[in-house]
């Protein structure tokens, strides 16, 4: 009987891990240090195994087992097995048979990928953005939490996948971002293991426990070259649609960012491996690091030099001086909440964040993240409901760095409804309007809620779906969030290349940001205080067309109480305007170009209680002289 298969170990070429098509079969590469491997073979959407063959003892280097086989390998699936217990391969490019959304059929055989490759994909002239640190706004996403309520207005079939972000680039182009996140899109397991929680005072009759617990979030070792199947659906091919969405984001002027999770069990090589794939077949302009990566590796790496990679820390990394790595944890976040809800000692820690930006190493910035509460949420709670865990209230941060304004929760109080909106307002400039490259959690644009919860990792409902009908609610935070994006890309000297340095190193006659108490150039730090004014100097922002910027004055009162600032002069024939106020009760909280109104009195103004008011200077046509900026 004539063989289907025929086997060789005698391959001198190096071929990468995982199955690579070769002409008339493919070569087989496994990672084990089982005495004995074997390749398992399946027939597309059949249970019962096709072929089991053996690696030979002889293609063995090392840990790693290798062969070549020759025959038909069309339609068939395959795993591996090490010692007789079957495995997954971990660079398995697609495993199309986990397309449906948490199905229990995923927790009953071990998943297998596709032999057989998709036909090549035309990329045309797609080319990277590699849009700068300083000039990038990055948008977060949860892929089938973006599209999947109803009120996306994606058809059905799309809706929760990477098409379905594909309807919504004209409305993030539109908004401003100019890089777009999603959380993890390597194929990863949803449903969790079900248990009931332990404790002296729990039982399976005190606590609920969701009948399906779904790993929502995706943050445990994953398949990790696959895009995830269930992003595309039944019938559908992920690859192509995560590399189609790749190269629509990058046709309109937007980059991709990833994130990818390490347990810290995976092999450094592993991991290399795996971030060099994402960027090299799928173009991803960025990966964010989640979990325990191989920094050293990856900050080293020459094919990555001008991949954006982000982590928590990069620590004595940064000496390296490689602007394409970023900082990206919650200090910002925490600090600049707490400044924010009207903290003692939160001056310096304001200062702070407003200007950093390394040179060497940048900084990611955010008020909300995936974990804790959404920017709504942060000024309607004063603590955590994470009862639809089934966790007894265990689970989930209880630092939230938050404030209710007056009422815990839904209320119909138009006075904290009121306050909420213009700390929300506030929020957004003091992230825009920071130095460091700034993250918007999808959704926290028009007020996206989670209803309190901070730990949704187990929430694939409306907790976690974004209810786009809050668009039409709160249409003018909306609006108030797309000026200050645009904002902050018409001024440069809100994102400079490099850290502002407090100095005035251009000999222009005043630093390029100062800080100011209620007096001008003269600063206040002391603990109880909790009003602060920056200076930005528009000649040390230089414009794309060569022009230098406008003069700014951000006065932050973040006291409950209202505070007269005293500006500091301009140069002869310029006047303070004013482009944002969000104690403004009639308007929308911000002034267009050519709108902003004069300020009667420059040389003081009334800054009201929790109020951030930015003036502008603007040049008075009839003067052309100048006159010193320091009293």
């Amino acid at each position: 009987m004539k063989k289907a298969y025929r086997v060789s170990a005698d391959e001198s070429r190096l071929y990468p891990m995982g199955l690579t098509e070769i002409p008339g079969g493919i070569h087989a590469a496994f990672a084990s240090p089982a005495s004995s491997c074997a390749l398992l073979l399946y027939r597309k959407g059949r249970k019962a195994l096709k072929e089991r063959i053996l690696f030979p003892e002889a293609g063995r280097i090392g840990n790693v087992w290798s062969m070549t086989v020759q025959g038909d390998f069309t339609d068939l699936e395959y795993t591996f097995e090490a010692d007789g217990k079957e495995v997954p391969d971990p660079y398995g490019k697609s495993f199309g048979e986990r397309a449906r959304w948490a199905h229990a059929e995923h927790r009953e055989r071990v998943p297998r990928a596709l032999c057989r490759g998709q036909e090549p994909f035309d990329w045309g002239k797609d080319r990277n953005p590699e849009i700068p640190l300083e000039d990038t706004v990055i948008y977060h996403m949860h892929v089938r939490g973006f599209t999947k309520h109803p009120s996306s207005g994606v058809s059905q079939e799309d809706r929760g996948t990477f098409r379905g972000i594909l309807d919504k680039i004209p409305y993030m182009k539109e908004l401003g971002v100019t890089a777009v996140e999603i959380m993890p899109p390597a194929e990863f397991e949803e449903l969790i293991p079900e248990k009931v929680p332990d404790g002296p005072s729990l039982s399976a009759e005190s606590v609920s426990v969701p009948e399906k617990k779904i790993n929502y979030w995706g943050y445990i070792p994953a398949l990790g070259f696959a895009p995830k199947a269930a992003y595309a659906g039944e019938g559908r091919m992920p690859e192509r649609e995560f590399k189609n969405l790749a190269k629509c984001l990058h046709e309109a002027g937007m980059e991709l960012i990833i994130e990818l999770y390490f347990d810290g069990t995976q092999p450094q090589a592993y991991g290399l491996d795996m971030v060099r794939w994402w960027v090299r077949e799928y173009h991803v302009d960025g990966v964010h690091l989640v979990g325990y990566a191989p920094l050293d590796l990856l900050a080293a790496d020459p094919f990555l030099s001008r991949t954006k990679l982000f982590a928590n820390g990069w620590g004595e990394r940064k000496k390296e001086g490689a602007r394409h790595l970023a900082e990206y944890g919650p200090e910002f976040m925490l600090e600049m909440r707490s400044f924010l809800k009207g903290d003692e000692g939160q001056l310096d820690n304001l200062a702070k964040n407003i200007r950093k930006n390394p040179e060497a190493v940048g900084a990611v910035n955010y008020m909300a993240n995936t974990d804790g509460f959404t920017m709504m949420d942060m000024v309607s709670y004063d603590r955590k409901h994470n009862e639809a865990n089934g966790e007894d209230g265990r689970d989930g941060t209880d630092y939230n760095q938050s404030w209710n304004c007056g009422a815990e929760g839904t209320t119909r109080k138009k006075k904290i409804l009121a306050l909420r909106k213009k700390q929300l307002k506030n929020a957004m400039l003091l992230l825009f309007l920071s130095q460091g490259t700034p993250l918007l959690m999808a959704g926290d644009e028009f007020g996206r809620t989670k209803k309190g919860n901070n730990n949704s990792y187990c929430q694939d409902n409306e907790i976690s779906w974004v209810n786009w009908g809050l668009l039409k609610t709160n249409r003018d935070l909306y609006e108030f969030t797309k000026y200050v994006i645009a904002f902050r890309k018409a001024h440069p000297v809100f994102h400079m290349e490099k850290e502002p340095a407090l100095m005035d190193y251009r000999s222009v006659g005043i630093p390029d940001v100062s800080y100011h108490g209620v007096k001008a150039w003269r600063p206040e730090f002391e603990s109880f205080r909790r009003q602060l004014g920056i200076f930005y100097c528009g000649k040390y922002g230089i414009k794309p067309d060569g022009g230098e910027d406008d003069y700014f004055y951000v006065a932050c009162n973040m006291h409950w109480e209202p505070h007269a600032f005293a500006l500091p002069h301009l140069p002869k024939g310029m006047t303070w305007h004013i482009a944002f106020d969000t104690d403004d009760k009639e308007g929308s909280g911000f002034f267009e170009p050519g709108q902003e109104p004069i300020l009667e009195n420059p040389r003081e103004v009334m800054v009201m209680a929790r109020t951030i008011m930015v003036f502008i200077g603007k040049k008075d046509s009839a003067h052309n002289e100048t006159t010193p900026l320091i009293d």
